[in-house]
This record gives structure tokens, C-alpha cells and sequence, in this order.
């Protein structure tokens, strides 16, 4: 099966689960920057969870699949419909060849994800086939979606065909059927254009003025407009340190904050570096990082004080309603 694209959108990249275990060649682990919502957009198809589906930003495509398709959609909201039948998010819905699927801009969050039964199949580079396109690995010529690309179509599991089956049992004759089940509340994360984000005090947070360290849990900072997939930059509230510090090169994450000699933050993303140099003073917690990742140009954000340990608790009770899920979906359609 193909998956034509017949308009791009603004920036839609073929991302999976990331590149992982060569970060100490300098390669960047890159995936989807929401790799919940991928997940799970997944999951509802049946695919593993980490297999590669569609990054779309802002502004969605425009795409035919040439044969029926199962798909799935999460993320943000960006008005996908076919043929005239909005499409709803974080249900399994079944496409029948041929039809047109087209996208608007989003409504809330910014990055929607594509998940389609079988996953896309681009060849895969270092272990992945997401889309680094600083420096053009993995996905379509390691570069953005274009008019005319043709996304081949990996073959489906036995999962993926009981639930295109169950699926399909409601279309009642139309070119669209909507499972009547879909993701838990539980799994749904919500969005917004003002994001509270827990963060756990970084390595060097000690370095900062007292008045900085009050600053860093009080302000309203908004993600600058130089901002991207490698990290976003904060304004609205500048950081100073006791004393100017030099310090070595170490390793950093994804949703590690750094804060550079002029002192707005940055919080870096999935397309990150490996080491940085400049003071990390907090660490995003990864169940906050889906919220962070749906935040645009403009957006605002609060940073909120939580320690190792809850973080810890929050991430494993995530992972426990994703497993309950999955389990979930897998003994439905046994």
C-alpha cells in the first residue's frame, strides 16, 4: 500500500520511537517530539508503539492512500476529515482506498501525529526511521514531506487486521468507519496555550542568585519565535548566576534546561544536541514532556517545582494506564 502526498502541509516528518544508542557518535536520538501521542495513535492500530507514522505541524496535508487504510490520529487537533467527514482524534478509523484525506490548522497544541496500520515503511537508518533533518537521516531523503512523495506501507499485524475488522463492521456502507472505542481520558493529555510544567532541580541549579531561583518558579516565560524541534527558547524573565562558570561539556536529554550567558532559558527537544556546556538547571519530567512538546511560537509556560521521586511515580502511572490499555485492546480483539 502507498500513501501519496498530495500537499505537504507546513512541516510533516516521518518520525518513529527515535534513534536511539548513538549518542556517543554525536547523532542525536531525534523521534517524535509528543512520542505519547505517537504511541498511542499507534497502539489504537495496532502497530508497536513505536513504529513510524506522521509528524504534522501547524498546518496539516493533504493524502490518499491507494488501498483501504486503518488509521489513527492524536495530538493536536488539526480539523483532518475525509471527503467532507471530519476524522476524530485518539479513535481507530477505517479509510477506504482512494479517498482524499485533507487537514486545516490546529486548534489546540500544535503537533499531530498519523499512525496507519502497517506503518510507514522508508528504509531505516542507524536503527530508525525518523527524520533528522539537520542532518539528513532517516525518513524521505532526511528532509520535510513534499507535493508527490509516495510513503510505502508496511504489512499489517494480526492485531491490526482484527481491529480493521471490528472497524470496518461499522462503516454501514460509507467510505469512513469510526471504532466505537477509542483511548481512555486517562491517556488523553490537554493541551494548552498555557502550560504548567513540572521540573526537577538540574546539577547546576545551586548556581543560580536567590532572586533568579524565585524568577525560574514564578514567571510566566512564552516559547520564542526562534524556536524549534532542536529546543525552545524562553522570554519574559531573565536568569543570572552567583558568578560567571565554566564548565565541561556533559550530556544532556530532552527537556533538560539550559540557561546561556544571556540568560532566557532553553529547554531542549527532541532534535537536541548530545552535550552542552551551559548550566543545566532543571530537567523536565518526562510526563510533562507531551505538554511541552504541543506548545508554539507564542505559547506560555510556568515551570513547577517536583522532586525525583514523584516524577518517577507520575511516569510509572503512565506507563501502567498504557500497558492496562494495550492490554486492553489485545484481549478485545483476541
Amino acid at each position: 500500500m502507498i500513501c501519496r502526498i498530495l500537499h505537504p502541509g507546513q512541516f510533516a516528518t516521518v518520525q518513529d520511537g527515535g534513534r536511539r544508542g548513538h549518542l556517543q557518535e554525536g547523532i542525536p536520538v531525534a523521534g517524535a517530539m509528543d512520542e505519547l501521542s505517537l504511541r498511542v495513535a499507534n497502539m489504537l492500530v495496532g502497530n508497536d508503539e513505536g513504529a513510524a507514522g506522521l509528524e504534522l505541524t501547524l498546518v496539516g496535508p493533504t493524502l490518499r492512500f491507494d488501498e483501504q487504510a486503518l488509521i489513527a490520529l492524536a495530538g493536536a487537533d488539526l480539523g483532518m476529515s475525509a471527503e467532507g467527514t471530519y476524522l476524530p482524534l485518539w479513535r481507530p478509523i477505517c479509510i477506504s482506498g482512494g479517498t482524499t484525506l485533507s487537514a486545516t490548522s490546529a486548534v489546540r497544541g500544535c503537533r499531530g501525529y498519523l499512525a496507519v496500520a502497517g506503518a510507514i515503511d522508508v528504509p531505516p537508518v542507524l536503527g530508525s526511521r525518523s527524520t533528522y533533518v539537520r542532518a539528513a537521516l532517516g525518513g524521505v531523503e532526511g528532509r520535510a514531506l513534499k507535493r508527490g512523495d509516495m510513503l510505502p506501507i508496511g504489512a499489517q499485524s494480526e492485531l491490526s487486521r482484527r481491529v480493521g475488522s471490528s472497524v470496518v463492521e461499522s462503516r454501514g456502507g460509507g467510505r469512513v468507519a469510526v471504532g466505537r472505542w477509542g483511548a481512555s481520558s486517562a491517556l488523553i493529555p490537554f493541551f494548552t496555550a498555557a502550560a504548567v510544567i513540572r521540573v526537577i532541580e538540574g546539577q547546576h541549579a545551586h548556581l543560580l542568585t536567590s532572586e533568579s531561583v524565585e524568577r525560574l518558579w514564578s514567571t510566566e516565560f512564552r516559547v520564542g519565535a526562534q524556536s524549534d524541534r532542536m529546543g525552545y527558547r524562553l522570554e519574559g524573565g531573565s536568569l543570572e548566576l552567583t558568578t560567571p562558570t565554566e564548565l565541561l561539556s556533559e550530556g544532556v536529554t530532552f527537556g533538560t534546561v539550559q540557561l546561556p550567558p544571556g540568560g532566557n532559558p532553553i529547554v531542549l527537544m527532541a532534535d537536541r544536541q548530545t552535550t552542552g556546556g551551559y548550566p543545566r538547571i532543571g530537567e523536565v519530567a518526562s510526563v510533562d514532556l507531551p505538554l511541552l512538546a504541543q506548545l508554539k511560537a507564542g505559547d506560555r509556560l510556568r515551570f513547577r517545582p517536583v522532586s525525583l521521586d514523584e516524577a518517577q511515580r507520575l511516569y510509572l502511572a503512565r506507563e501502567d494506564n498504557l500497558n492496562q490499555a494495550r492490554a486492553a485492546i489485545a484481549l478485545h480483539h483476541h
